[in-house]
């Protein structure tokens, strides 16, 4: 979770009575951090706002949209090369279930970020204070040590 990810989280509570950050179980790629670690992560650093709720599911994103009644999927785009993949995704989506995408065009402060970008640097001792919550900062720096 890098500060992009939060800031669009952040910027869609204020537009939505509920938000669900869901993260996806993804057997087939292997992550730094445990699901169970990327849902305490994501629920540490989003206790602040009252009206964002953390979930997980597996298969499809609009099957989960459908079977938990969730009409909008909220997109953060960087660059002109998001949009491009997101477009797909976004069309394809309406047409499987009739969800819709909200793209939001990420702050300019958070446009770089990516997180394999950020575990790339702290990998190599770099400083990502600045791009990440404090306490994925923490997590990040104390898994990478015991790696």
């Amino acid at each position: 979770m890098t500060n992009g990810h939060l800031d669009i989280i952040g910027r869609a509570s204020r537009l939505y009575d509920e938000v669900v950050a869901a993260v996806l179980i993804n057997p087939r790629k292997a992550g730094l951090f445990t699901v169970d670690e990327r849902i305490e992560l994501l629920e540490e650093v989003t206790a602040s706002y009252g009206n964002v709720r953390v979930d997980t599911f597996s298969g499809l994103l609009v099957d989960y949209c459908k079977a938990n009644d969730i009409p909008v999927v909220v997109k953060g785009l960087r660059a002109v090369s998001d949009f491009d993949y997101e477009l797909q995704q976004a069309q394809m989506n309406h047409g499987l279930a009739g969800v819709e995408t909200l793209f939001m065009a990420t702050n300019p402060l958070f446009s770089f970020l990516s997180s394999s970008l950020i575990k790339e640097v702290a990998k190599y001792g770099g400083d990502v204070s600045a791009h990440v919550p404090e306490a994925v900062r923490r997590r990040l720096v104390d898994r990478l040590d015991t790696q």
